[in-house]
Parts: structure tokens; sequence; C-alpha cells
């Protein structure tokens, strides 16, 4: 009987592996290596250990499993079709063609099942990690005695590439730091890359080094040995402190001839090598061959998952009996919905009081929403105090259950903060922030177009926002960031100009889809009145008229953040010289650009060419609202170490040469 399920078992690997190969070469592209070497794991993991069902890929009680070497897609691909989710042999057929759903690297809310768009090595460790700090808080906000609700795991299957990259090691610091135990990561160790051997290149005591983390690590153990794989599982779900590292050696391109070199990363086998591989695992030439024996087996995944989910239901059930509010609020945060009324948390600030920098403002704002909005967790990158990002009252999301809070300490890992931030957010259930100062969003960037692929709410707060910074110098003072953010298809970027505007771009980032940026100064601004100006419904529209003069407009003063109230003390100014100006804020560009093109010809109307555009930052771009006719007062150039106030001046940014430039503009 045993040597019957043995050959089972690797009937089912042989399948995985081969319909992985023959996607590869249909396709005459892909990464046919690291499938046929990390088949075994994955065979182990799905069919012994994972909870999933594949008729509901988004069970919330589910495990969750990251493909972080997203190259090896193909093998994702393979498991998926063959446990019986809802993708049919002919896309494994359409491999890496138009519009399949079988993308070269996994797309996440493209194919079913998949739970994050990962290719950039690394990157998806650090979405894992997030995915067990959500479930760690989760946990602590729904969990009673004898009634479990959050109780999962999440795996990941990483590279030698991932390890090497600089994501993964501050992700995988953090991870052992915060000690979660609930992720479990599988090291396809075959000591490959595309140039060669790993030790080119990495020489490192992997295992060692995750010990240093914090992990706990298990191995290592031979790749092909399904036992040894199924034990070192066992025993890391043993583990109740730490994450947990099992280094498998496997062997790229295992079978084929190109076994243990670099030409099986990532390129077909061939011809000659896809037929000698055929024979290696006595094969049919068929290609796309799914032995019956086989796919019944690895079927067996729908009643098992249908039964591991029914069981959660009747926990999910007895939980509602007994905890009818908490299981409606743990529906609704798993829905992405908001509580009703949330909104009227939203503070408003009196122009009357003291001056505000905006970060201080969305600091406010921000602990006037969190008691409502229980879900709201995230922190900053070791600059809390600075970006105004700590729930106050609410513990470190490094305790456990009930001493679990909602504050996240990163550390001094940007990279890491936004590739957890968007784990956090794809886990579901939570709505997560990550914070830094704005010139840092280049260790960030990789995590934002990630966000902005897959659709994430996932809110990111960079404070200290331009040349106003001041005496830290041209290092810590963006200049290019603002117009690369607006880069990025599906992101969305709030420059708001007092605080509150930082109140409406808080509550835009709440109900948009997708990621949004709040871009925040580190000065004190003064605060527009809401009974004056119709702040609100401006923000929501990306930018309106916030100061209009008494006849026609002669020029049109448009500008973000704290340059709104400059250009405001400019409209007095030519209102004094008879020059008529109207006075637009526009926070955000891409809502600007969403609205419809009646309302957009009314906040910039097509007949008034002078147009002049004020922003502290890089001018490309602007000639979208300001057109061939207007002008930009930017920032082309580094800026320099002085006070902040001076620094604008000097550049540019002052009363004087606002007015000075409008004149022009408006031929006077």
């Amino acid at each position: 009987m045993k040597d019957e399920q043995d050959k089972l078992t690797q009937l089912a690997i042989n399948t995985i592996r081969m319909l992985a190969v023959d996607m590869v070469e249909k396709a005459k592209s892909g990464h046919p290596g690291m499938p046929l070497g990390a088949a075994t794991m994955a065979y182990v993991l799905w069919t012994r250990f994972l909870r999933h069902n594949p008729k509901n890929p988004r069970w919330p009680g589910r495990d969750r499993f990251i493909l972080s070497a997203g190259h090896g897609s193909a093998l994702l691909y393979s498991l998926l079709h063959l446990t019986g989710y809802d993708l049919p042999l002919e896309e494994l057929k359409n491999f890496r063609q138009w519009e399949s759903k079988t993308p070269g690297h996994p797309e996440y809310g493209h194919t079913p099942g998949v739970e994050a768009t990962t290719g950039p090595l690394g990157q998806g460790l650090g979405m894992a990690v997030g995915m067990a700090m959500a479930e760690r808080a989760l946990a602590a906000q729904f969990n009673r005695p004898g009634l479990e609700l959050v109780d999962h795991r999440t795996f990941a299957i990483v590279s030698d590439g991932d390890l090497m990259e600089g994501v993964a090691c501050e992700a995988a610091s953090l991870a052992g730091t915060l000690g979660l135990e609930k992720l479990i990561c599988l090291y396809d160790d075959n000591k490959i890359t595309i140039e060669g051997a790993t030790d080119l290149a990495f020489r490192e005591d992997v295992g060692a080094r995750f010990k240093a983390y914090g992990w706990r690590v298990i191995g290592p153990v031979e790749g092909d040995d399904v036992e040894a794989i199924a034990r070192a599982i066992a025993e890391a779900e043993t583990e109740t402190a730490r994450p947990s590292l099992i280094i498998c050696r496997t062997h790229i391109g295992c079978g084929s001839p190109k076994q243990d070199s670099s030409s099986a990363h990532g390129e077909p086998l061939g011809a000659e090598a896809n037929q000698a591989t055929r024979t290696c695992f006595s094969w049919p030439e068929e290609a796309f061959h799914i032995p019956e024996a086989a796919l019944k087996h690895l079927r067996e995944a729908l009643a098992r998952g249908r039964a591991q989910e029914d069981d959660w239901q009747r926990t999910m059930a007895a939980y509602a009996e007994a905890r009818p509010e908490l299981a409606q609020a743990f529906a609704r945060q798993i829905a992405g919905k908001l509580p009703e009324g949330w909104e009227k948390a939203l503070p408003a600030f009196d122009p009357a009081g003291k001056q505000l920098a905006t970060r201080e403002a969305s600091g406010k704002v921000l602990n006037a929403l969190a008691p409502v909005v229980e879900n709201l967790v995230g922190g900053s990158a070791d600059l809390a105090p600075s970006t105004k990002t700590l729930i106050a009252g609410s513990g470190d999301l490094r305790g456990r259950g009930a001493d679990c809070g909602r504050n996240v300490h990163f550390g001094v890992r940007e990279h890491a903060m936004g590739a957890a931030v968007n784990g956090m957010a794809l886990h579901g259930g939570l709505i997560p922030y990550g914070a830094t100062f704005f010139v840092f969003s280049d260790f960030v960037r990789p995590a934002l177009r990630l966000a902005a692929l897959m659709q994430t709410r996932s809110i990111f707060v960079f404070t200290h926002d331009s040349l106003a910074v001041g005496e830290d110098g041209p290092t810590h003072q963006p200049v290019e960031h603002l117009m690369s953010l607006r880069l990025i298809p599906g992101f969305t970027t709030i420059r708001p100009a007092d605080p509150n505007e930082t109140a409406a771009a808080w509550g835009l980032a709440l109900t948009r889809v997708g990621p949004t940026a709040l871009i925040l100064t580190r000065q004190k601004v003064p605060t527009l009145d809401l009974v004056k100006y119709p702040v609100r419904e401006g923000v929501a529209k990306g930018a309106y008229v916030l100061s209009d003069c008494d006849g026609p407009p002669q020029i049109i003063l448009i500008a973000t953040g704290s340059e709104v109230g400059l250009v405001m003390q400019a409209q007095e100014k030519l209102a004094g010289q008879g020059v008529n100006a109207r006075v637009v804020s526009m926070p955000s560009w891409e809502i600007f650009h969403e609205q419809d093109q009646a309302y957009r010809d009314q906040v910039l109307p097509p007949a008034v060419k002078a147009r002049l555009a004020v922003e502290a930052g890089a001018t490309l771009g602007w000639e979208r609202w300001v057109g061939d006719a207007g002008r930009v007062i930017g920032l082309d150039r580094f800026g320099t170490s002085a006070p902040g106030g001076l620094a604008m001046e000097k550049l540019g940014f002052s009363v004087d040469n606002v007015v000075q430039e409008a004149l022009k503009l408006a031929g006077k």
C-alpha cells in the first residue's frame, strides 16, 4: 500500500513539473527550472498542510500562500489548476499570452487563488510578513477564549534571489523582531542564479543569518524528500514564538539535462532537453498530459478545503451567536467597509486657532478616526514622532493577544515597511498605513508600484514634503518625488494645503479604491475656513476654486500644499494692482483628472490662457494644467541647507515673485 501511495505521490509531483515545462515550452518563454526543482516542496505544502478552498479562494479563514519567487509562476498555475481552482487547462496553454489568466508573473486580482503580485524579488516575502502581521492584529481584535476566529498561517516559497534582496533582509529582520510565529517560509535553495552559481555573489550562511534575525531555522532538508519536508513543516507549525525558515536543498531544472545550471533558469528547455526530461520522468510526449490518477489525487483539495471552510464557518456561527456586535464588525472589516457614520469623526479645524503643519493636522485626524475606524493599523520607519503617526492609547503590534496594539514600529526599514503595508492590505480586514519623510519614498517606491498594480487600500504618509524642510539640506529636500508619484498609474497622490484639506484627504484615502499617498508639510500653515471656502467638496474633486475674484479672471493661480497660502497672499496684492486673479487649490491631479470635462473647464476656463502654477517641486508635467501660454514657479534643481523660509524665498517661493510672474503673464 505504501509503495502505491509513494508512486501516486511521485506521479502527482511529476504532473506539476511537466505541466510547468509544457507551459513554458508552448509559450517559448518563461522559467522552467524553479518549478522542476521546487515541485516536491510545493506538493507537500499544498496537499498536507495548506488550508485552502479552491471553490472559495477568498475564504477569510484560509492560510495565505505567497510565491515570492514569482518567476516560477508556472508552478503556481499548475497547482491552481490541478487542485481545482477556476483556472482551466486552456489558460495554462495560453501561458504568458494576451489576455490570459496566466501572466508571466503572478498577478493579484487577475488569477483566482493568487494572493499577491510577485516578481520583483523580495517583495513577496515582505508582503508575507505583512500578512502575518495582519493575522496577529485581527486575532487580537476579535479572538475570544474558546472562539479562535482568526487563526491561520502565512506560507511563502522564497528563493536564493529573494534572500539576496535588501527588502527581504529588512522584512526578515522585522518578522524576527515581531516574533511572527504564524509565518513559515520554505527556502528553495538551489544555489543557482542567472549568471551562474550563487557563490559568485552570495556566500553567507543563510541559516545563521536567519537565526540571528530571530527565526527558527529547520534543515537543510533534501528538496525531493517528501517525508523530510513534511516533518519540517509539521515542526514549524509547532512554533509559538518565532517565524520559521525551512531550508530545502533543491536542484534547479531537476530531471532535465540542464539540471543545476543557470541555463535552466529563464528560458524554455528546448526540444532536445524537453524530450530528455520526459524520458527521465517516464512522461508521454503528449503536451499538457495529466494522468487521471494524479488529477483525482490533487483534486482531493476540493473536499478537504470545503470541510476546512465548513469547520471555520461553524466557528463563525458560534462566534456570531456569542459576540454578535464583534461578528458584524469582523464581517464589515473583511468586506472592506467602514462603520456607519465614520465621516463624522473627521475633525474640523478652526481658522482662528494656531497655525499647524499638515503633518500635525494629519496626526490629529488619525487619532480622531482611530476610535471609530478600529482597523486602522500602521506606523513609521522610526520617524513616528516626526510623522505624527502614533495612535495614542494603543499598544504595539509586537505584543500578542490583549497586549497587541495597533502601532507598528517598522524600524529604519522603509523597503520592508512598504511591502508589509501592502501585505496587510492584501490580507483583508485592516486599513494599513506606513510613514516616512517624503524624500525616503524612493526606498518605498517598488512597493508603491506594486500597490498600484494590485489596487490595494494601502495608505502612505509622507511628511517633510519640500524645500521648506530647510536646514537638513538637499539630501532631505524632495524635489522630483511628487512628480514621480504622479507618474504611477492607479496611484493617488494628495498634497493638502492646510489642516482642513488634510482631514478631507484622509477621508479620501479611506474610501478610494487603490493606494493613496498623503504629502504633508513640516512647516506650519494657516487654516482655511470651512464656512468661507468649499474645502471638503473641493478636495473630493481633486481641485477647486478656492478664492475667486470680483470679475472675470485675468489670470489663474494654481498651487498645492503650503504654496496655496502663498498664492492667496499674491491674489490680494494683485487685486490691489487691478488684476483679477482666481486661486485654484489642486491637492490631487489624479482625482481632478477623473472629473468630467465640464467641471475641469469650470475650474480652469479654457479661455483664460494666463495661468501660473506654484509648487515647490519639479515643474515637468505642469504643462498639462497651465498650457503653452502658462508658467510654473517650481524647483528644477536640488535644494540647499538654510532655514526653510529663507530657502523657499531665495529660490523663488515668495509673494513678491509670484506677483511679478503673474503680472508678466497678465500683460501688466
